[in-house]
């Protein structure tokens, strides 16, 4: 029998109905022969709620350390609930289950609570329990550490831990969302985007770094890393009511018609920091993104340019939104080794993407995402690129300006 990891997110668990749909979806893969395990969410706004509760209760005292270790053995606990009614709902029909917590399985991740990353899976005893016919319900986003504490793998990470689990398992995985697959851009900007029959592990990868919201980063650089088939389908259906419907997640190689461009993604979790009057000699850029790195602040966009003073530069680069005022503070903590003159911050600006694998064997497309932009009068702050997108950074305003007009000029309207 053919094994399947299928897993649901926080909307598709939301309340007992949404869970006893969950529940018929995955029985319909029981009856068609699967040995099937299922990787859950939390029930949306849960984990909002438990991290909440976490901040509320405040700091540890000065000499104690940081109770990340606590935090992740409170938000963890939204999962373990879903999992357990999951699991209850699919015996109340007659299929045999149980839940599974991380560390039962066990996924053994690294210590860095809050953002753990996966070491290892054993898929021994999960195995075994399939084989004998049992669902396995599993607890998504945790994992526990080498001395057995509690490990969360960050927002998302339910995605990681279904892909993690197919990878070790050897088999495909089925996530099942609040969208019906992966679409040309986000349909509540575009009402003519499309849905993508089959989209590429990079392009894939590429549409999630830059703000698509469908699957987690790190669940498609480890679907890409071990060559899991992954398939994004809607929860919100019956069992046989959509059949073929979803977006595949694969190889390049098994797209036979390769587009220019897939898709145009945009993300308004973006801050600008400038810096002016910078000594343009080596080691000053080394000096500031070092510290910026022993910060663990990820930097995205960077690019330097010639001030009117000689011998000096001016350089602007991009943060989250969120670590924008941290990246300030560590960048004048260094000033006084650097000697540049003044930093800014501006976190009222977008980036706007286009991603496509045939970039690589196709010219013109900067000039045409340039030209669209320019046409529908939106001013470029910040350029960067790779081998298959270009990002472009602009003021937040003309975000869905943006993304209309790169849709259109693409022809995406048109798949």
């Amino acid at each position: 029998m053919a094994r399947l990891v299928m897993k649901f997110g926080g909307t598709s668990v939301a309340d007992l109905e949404r869970i006893r749909r969950v529940a018929r979806l995955v029985n319909a893969e029981v009856q068609a022969g699967h040995q099937v395990a299922v990787v859950v969410s939390a029930m949306a706004g849960k984990t909002n709620e438990l991290v909440a509760w976490t901040d509320g209760s405040g700091a540890a005292a000065q000499g104690l350390a940081a109770s990340d270790d606590e935090y992740d053995v409170v938000v963890a606990s939204g999962e373990q609930v879903s999992a357990g009614l999951l699991a209850m709902t699919l015996r109340n029909m007659g299929t045999p289950a149980r839940s599974w917590m991380g560390w039962q399985i066990p996924i053994i991740a690294d210590d860095s609570h809050g953002r753990a990353r996966i070491d290892e899976i054993q898929p021994e005893k999960l195995g075994a329990a399939m084989d004998a016919g049992e669902v396995a319900v599993i607890a998504g986003f945790q994992g526990v550490t080498r001395d057995g504490r509690i490990a969360t793998l960050g927002r998302g990470g339910s995605d990681t831990s279904a892909v993690a689990i197919a990878a070790a398992l050897g088999c495909g995985c089925d996530i099942y969302t609040d969208v019906d697959g992966v679409y040309t851009t986000d349909p509540r900007i575009e009402s003519k985007a499309r849905k993508l029959a089959k989209i590429s592990y990079e392009e894939m990868l590429e549409m999630a770094s830059l703000g698509a919201k469908v699957l987690q980063t790190r669940s498609v650089e480890l679907a890409m890393a071990y060559g899991v088939p992954v398939r994004v389908l809607s929860s919100f259906v019956e069992p046989g009511e959509a059949p073929g419907q979803g977006t595949i997640v694969c190889d390049e190689e098994e797209i036979v018609e390769k587009r220019i461009v897939s898709g145009v993604a945009y993300s308004r979790d973006e801050a600008k920091i400038s810096l002016f009057g910078l000594p343009d000699h080596p080691g000053v850029s080394s000096t500031i993104f070092g510290a910026l790195a022993d910060a663990n602040v990820n930097v995205d966009m960077i690019v330097q340019s010639k001030a009117r003073t000689a011998d000096t530069a001016n350089m602007e680069f991009t943060v989250g939104k969120r670590d924008a005022q941290r990246a300030v503070d560590i960048v004048r903590s260094v000033q006084p080794s650097v000697g540049f003159e003044d930093v800014q911050v501006n976190d009222d600006v977008a980036k706007v993407s286009v991603i496509g694998v045939g970039m690589r064997s196709h010219t013109g497309v900067a000039k045409s995402m340039f030209q669209a932009l320019a046409d529908k009068g939106v001013n470029i702050q910040v350029i960067s690129t790779s081998e298959i997108k270009i990002s472009v950074l602009i003021d937040a305003a003309y975000t869905e300006l943006a993304v209309r007009a790169l849709h259109a000029a693409y022809g995406l309207d048109q798949l």
